[in-house]
């Protein structure tokens, strides 16, 4: 190990801090030692309790094009069938931290949760997980215990991968190793004790530098960083997928209209096709057709005013526009009652107000708007509430016919020509002025988002493509040629003065291939996971303060999956942190190795968890926190995200602090998954909760968790009366069978014919009132539909009396039920019922009720843990590919059509191989 630089070599401090020594000497380490807790140490590795990190409970921006989620209100226990699946979650947002305001009463010693009164996030002894035995042993410890085991086997399989790569690499070719991620190091490139090569700056050993973040999250065009070549995977023979009869595959060359009405071509198979020379350059030719532009703002009526202090005010039509984007959300409580929020568009509206020569009453004399609280948007909300209600209720045909416009008028952006081939482009729309929501806790929350130009867009294109022509009256700010690029249209919004990108689709060829990088590259890592873990084990107990930091950084990151994190600038962006640039606030301590993590991390979502960590690390943290340190100081002051990486990417090339969460998600998920028992008997639904059970378990060790959804109650109930309601239906068709044939009570004995305990009569008697609403619902949208269709072919419109005709189906149910209680019979129904058809309509309800309880047990079990955060993103994809060819379930049992396509490398190149292997 290389001593570290002098006091002579190191930065300047920065001022607005206090900066560990650069040594460590043998007194400081002793003096932690003897001032240990006598506490017994839990178990290293787990999570005790899990806060809110994955809210998604917030209205999704609409710069990022995503769906508005909304949590729902517990409806009472009154009976519903309708599982509506709403992921939503309705965590309140965390509240951000204010830095130097710490008190007296503060204390390392001390849990956040007390200092805020606040209620603790549930615990992880609630979550179910893959196997849950009887014994007395803690859940946690049992966790514990299966983390450490399953890290036990990544170092022995690595050992086994190095020495095979060892024997099989030629001597010659050693020097060359490095240079690819397909063979192991043979010798790690000599590295410097802070973690930088050798021709690193030597000062890195010093303070954190205001450095560069890492480029691991930085828009492609930004990113110089040559791409790592990546490993073809094990591919299936390749399968041409032939043409429709008829079709013919299209020219490479140009098109007026990009993949718009044209024939279907023949699949592109990018992981059969040959491997390209330069990774960097992503096309060779590329047109479309530009991008689509927010439609024109439409005034208000003349009746619908903005009110101040009680009277109506008139506005130019800008003013009035950016009312309107209040104005149209009031029903969005948690945004227009953010005290945030309100002052950020206040100042804003404000601003134009004064662009625009501000407001005026109804002679024409200046209103001068002072005080947000005298503002009254009510009539703006009303207008648009209403506006929104008669759209809904507009007849099918002219929803269709608007559709369909919309879906013409669209169609010439959606694809794009790329190599000659036809690719669906992701987001052609630049997203729409209104204000500024954001995710958690944002402080530019209500800012107002303006209008979008075509003088502020960038078009990338091919050189010899067309250049789409812009609106009317208006010029791109620029057109260039960046083969080296992926995006075709790039603008800059004005909230965050973040840039915008027009991409490809998720299941795009070039999408699809990044994936795959990203997997294979975790792949790799597994041959070298055994040397890094013993490196920072190692230097956790190092002399030199920036290695005992990049070490205790590399030990969180690994096994708590926190993220790297980047510096921010405070004054412009949500004060967000990773691991990194954890400050003094963020990190409570609790002997004897308990660690409290609190802060804003990514999108501004609350970052809440307990540790238990090995007790070197505890020693660790509790010297980077030590006096003078306080509030507003780093943690890890002697070491940055790009330091961190550079080191890391001396192990492997490419190598960054977020392959690690990919890695732990996808070999904990592999070795789960070799060890599920292989049932012929076992049901789809009993598989499927099998798949679950790992998938959950991945998310509770690598640490994707969520709070539970203000919905999750709701859906339960929903899901708990579908169950019930098939268990009456199950027990009605049994006492059909008694009335087939009366010998059957006799036969079967009188247990048989029992109502279940879950049914009582207050239920059943709702459970039927509901059945007969169910079915004048059904009737009556019936007719309508038949009167729509009549209209639409210009026929006579069939009569009101019709339908009180057909609802005398409904009726005659009601009349039905109430016959059945008072007698406690039930008539056999349908055609020539038999005992034997009854019988097996009661086998067939039994089997729908037991698919149901599973994914009630699947359900409840996941209220806690974000299983899509980690199946979309961190498990490598042919492990479920794997998992159904094996277990001989349909692939769509586990991923969803949008899944099946952004994964469809993954389903074509596996196929039936279940040796596949991560």
């Amino acid at each position: 190990m290389s001593s570290a630089s002098s006091d002579d070599d190191m930065p300047l401090a920065r001022s607005n801090g206090h900066i560990s020594n650069a040594k460590i000497s043998a007194a400081d380490d002793r003096a932690l030692d003897k001032s240990a807790s006598r506490a017994r140490p839990a178990p290293p590795g787990l999570s005790i309790r899990n806060g809110p990190v994955d809210d998604d409970s917030m209205d999704v921006d609409a710069a990022t094009n995503g769906t508005k989620r909304k949590s729902r209100s517990s409806i009472g226990k009154a009976v519903n069938y309708k599982d509506d699946s709403d992921d939503s979650d309705g965590a309140p947002l965390a509240k951000r931290q204010k830095a130097n305001q710490k008190t007296e009463a503060d204390s390392d010693d001390e849990p956040i949760s007390k200092k805020k009164n606040g209620k603790l996030p549930p615990s992880i002894s609630r979550t179910s997980v893959v196997d849950e035995s009887d014994d007395d042993e803690p859940l946690g410890t049992k966790l514990a215990q299966r983390k450490a085991s399953i890290e036990k086997s990544a170092a022995k399989e690595a050992k086994a991968l190095q020495a095979k790569a060892k024997k099989a690499t030629p001597k010659k070719a050693i020097k060359d190793e490095d240079e690819s991620d397909d063979e192991p190091l043979a010798k790690p490139k000599k590295r410097l004790s802070n973690g930088a090569s050798a021709s690193a700056n030597k000062k890195a050993n010093g303070v954190k530098k205001e450095e560069p973040e890492s480029d691991s999250d930085a828009p492609i065009a930004k990113k110089a960083k040559k791409a790592a070549p990546a490993t073809k995977a094990k591919a299936a023979p390749a399968k041409k997928t032939p043409a429709k009869r008829g079709s013919a595959t299209p020219k490479k060359g140009k098109s007026e209209e990009p993949g718009d009405g044209e024939e279907e071509e023949e699949e592109y198979r990018w992981w059969d096709a040959p491997k390209k020379e330069d990774d960097s350059i992503k096309w060779t030719t590329l047109e479309h057709n530009g991008v689509i532009f927010a439609d024109p703002y439409k005034p208000l009526p003349k009746n619908v005013k903005l009110y101040y202090d009680g009277k109506p005010v008139e506005l130019h039509v800008e003013a009035e526009e950016v009312a309107t984007y209040f104005g149209a959300m009031l029903n969005s409580t948690h945004n227009v009652e953010n005290p945030v929020f309100q002052k950020n568009f206040f100042r804003d509206f404000k601003d134009v107000l004064k662009k625009t020569g501000g407001a005026k009453d109804q002679n024409g004399n200046k209103v001068d708007i002072k005080e947000f609280s005298k503002l009254d948007f009510k009539p703006i909300f009303e207008y648009y509430d209403a506006e929104r209600v008669a759209k809904k209720n507009r007849p099918a045909a002219e929803r269709k016919a608007e559709k369909a416009e919309r879906d013409a008028r669209e169609a010439p952006y959606m694809y794009c020509r790329w190599d000659g081939r036809k690719e669906k482009v992701g987001n052609m729309k630049v997203e729409p002025p209104g204000l500024f929501r954001g995710r958690g806790d944002h402080p530019k929350t209500g800012t107002v988002k303006k209008r979008v130009m075509p003088e502020q867009v960038t078009i990338n294109i091919g050189k010899e493509a067309k250049v789409p022509d812009p609106p009317a009256g208006h010029k791109w700010k620029a057109v260039q040629h960046d083969n080296k690029a992926t995006w075709l249209a790039m603008w800059q919004e004005n909230v965050n003065g973040n840039y915008k990108y027009v991409m490809l689709s998720a299941n795009s060829s070039t999408k699809q291939e990044a994936d795959f990088k990203k997997f294979e590259k975790a792949r790799n890592l597994k041959k070298h996971i055994d040397r890094i873990r013993k490196d920072y084990q190692r230097d956790l107990k190092s002399d030199v303060m920036a290695d005992r930091q990049r070490a205790t950084a590399m030990y969180l990151i690994d096994k708590f999956a926190l993220r790297a994190g980047n510096e921010k600038d405070t004054d412009n962006e949500a004060e967000t942190v990773g691991c990194c640039s954890l400050k003094y606030e963020h990190v409570t301590l609790k002997e004897p190795n308990t660690v409290i993590f609190d802060f804003l991390g990514k999108d501004s979502i609350r970052f809440y968890n307990e540790f238990t960590v090995d007790r070197q690390v505890f020693k660790n943290l509790k010297m980077f926190k030590k006096p003078p340190k306080e509030d507003g100081d780093d943690i890890f002051d002697r070491l940055t995200t790009t330091q961190l990486n550079k080191h890391l990417s001396s192990y492997m090339e490419g190598l960054t602090a977020k392959v690690f969460r990919t890695y732990n998600a996808s070999y904990t998920m592999s070795q789960l998954l070799q060890k599920l028992p292989t049932d012929k008997k076992m049901t789809d639904a009993e598989k499927l909760k099998l798949y679950n059970d790992c998938n959950r378990e991945v998310a509770i060790l690598c640490n994707h968790k969520r709070t539970v959804g203000a919905a999750h109650e709701t859906q339960m109930e929903k899901l708990n009366d579908r169950i019930k309601g098939l268990k009456y239906q199950k027990w009605r068709t049994k006492m059909m069978m008694i009335d087939v044939d009366p010998k059957m009570k006799k036969k079967k004995g009188a247990e048989y014919f029992e109502l279940d305990p879950d049914l009582d009569e207050t239920w059943i008697h709702e459970h039927q009132a509901f059945l007969v609403e169910e079915e004048r619902k059904k009737i009556t949208k019936k007719f309508e539909k038949e009167n729509e269709k009549r209209v639409a072919e210009k026929e006579r419109p069939l009569p009101e009396k019709e339908l009180k005709e057909r609802l005398k189906v409904a009726n005659e149910l009601e009349a039905k039920f109430k016959k059945e209680n008072k007698s406690k019979k039930v008539e056999a129904e349908g055609k020539s019922p038999t005992v034997e058809k009854l019988e097996n309509s009661v086998k067939k309800l039994e089997e729908r009720i037991q698919t149901l309880q599973l994914q009630s047990a699947d359900r409840e079990g996941n209220k806690e843990v974000a299983l899509g955060t980690s199946k979309i993103n961190y498990i490598d994809p042919r492990l479920s590919v794997v998992f159904c060819a094996k277990f001989n379930i349909g692939i769509e049992k586990v991923f969803s059509k949008t899944l099946r396509d952004k994964f469809k490398w993954a389903i074509e190149s596996v196929g039936d191989d279940t040796t596949w292997e991560f």
